[in-house]
């Protein structure tokens, strides 16, 4: 990449100067990203060896799991990293690659969310036409979808970051690269990129929300009409969903509906959205899904009897 200035790497503020700080963080994030890794593997696991990879939701939660791997595995890693040392530095190509990555899987991972609710929003309120609408061929066209826009929305933001020229001050008051806190040590007049942003990143995840929020708003409606049992079976993976949601999109839109320039609190909401949501996505999926449950203990016990009866044999 062609460096833009005389600045070959970045020095990240991190979370913390406070060596004890640091100390607590890297062991307290470390652990946050084992369990993510953890759970979101057993639950792409096994939903591709039951049967439960055929049903649209369990499809789109199998790729919800997929990206919350790629996306945190961008950040947290180099996080991890930085904790144990005194000078945090990423390197310009590198900081160029996490403004990528991470519009690129967290607008896929948005689009995926869209997805589940459309789902949901088809079996509740439309149900004699859900296996005309939601079949395979229109939930992998769904997920390209995903991919596409995702793509769409990254590389306007990747170009952006690399026209920016970097002359002055190299600090990023950031625990990652992202656009805002790059637009803040550009040596340029950065105010339209900043719109661009909220335009691009703002804008577009509000309006998601919004109509995330609309469709769970119409489904509690048509649920009046269903028994007590539907009810219950409906709002416990709705309620999931919708927790989510809310997890990961109250947070962003904090993040990029605003001014663009940053304020303390940014790290501490890009938290929520670069690691404790997906860390939480897999425990939220499963805590009160009976399919879920019984579809991991059915493959993972297959798995344990499997390993046991190889074992005897030799």
């Amino acid at each position: 990449m062609e460096i833009k200035g005389n600045v070959t790497e970045f020095i990240l503020f991190g979370l913390s100067d406070d060596p004890n700080t640091q100390i607590f963080c890297f062991i307290f994030f470390f652990f946050c990203y084992i369990s993510l890794l953890t759970g979101n593997l057993v639950i792409l696991i096994s939903i591709h060896f039951s049967h439960l990879f055929h049903q649209p939701m369990y499809y789109f939660l199998s790729h919800l799991s997929s990206m919350d791997i790629y996306y945190t595995s961008t950040v947290t890693p180099k996080l991890i990293q930085n904790l144990l040392t005194k000078r945090k530095t990423i390197s310009y190509d590198y900081c160029m690659f996490q403004v990528f990555s991470m519009h690129f899987f967290g607008s896929i991972e948005v689009f995926i969310l869209t997805a589940m609710a459309l789902d949901r929003y088809v079996a509740i309120c439309k149900p004699l036409h859900y296996i005309v609408i939601m079949n395979r061929k229109k939930c992998n066209l769904l997920v390209f979808a995903a991919w596409a826009g995702g793509a769409a929305h990254s590389f306007p933001q990747l170009s952006m970051a690399l026209k920016l020229p970097f002359c002055g001050p190299n600090e990023i008051d950031h625990y990652f690269c992202d656009v805002f806190p790059l637009l803040e040590i550009a040596c340029t007049d950065t105010y339209m990129s900043g719109v661009l942003v909220v335009i691009n990143s703002g804008i577009i995840v509000l309006a998601i929300f919004v109509i995330l929020f609309v469709s769970y708003a119409i489904i509690l409606w048509t649920l009046r009409t269903h028994s007590a049992e539907g009810r219950r079976k409906a709002l416990s993976t709705c309620g999931s969903h919708f927790t989510v949601v809310v997890l990961f999109f109250v947070p962003a839109i904090f993040s990029y509906l605003r001014p663009p320039t940053t304020y303390p609190e940014d790290k501490m909401f890009a938290l929520f959205y670069t690691i404790i949501a997906p860390m939480f996505n897999p425990l939220i999926y499963t805590l009160r899904n009976t399919e879920m449950k019984n579809a991991m203990r059915k493959v993972w016990c297959q798995k344990i009897l499997g390993k046991g009866n190889l074992n005897q044999l030799h």
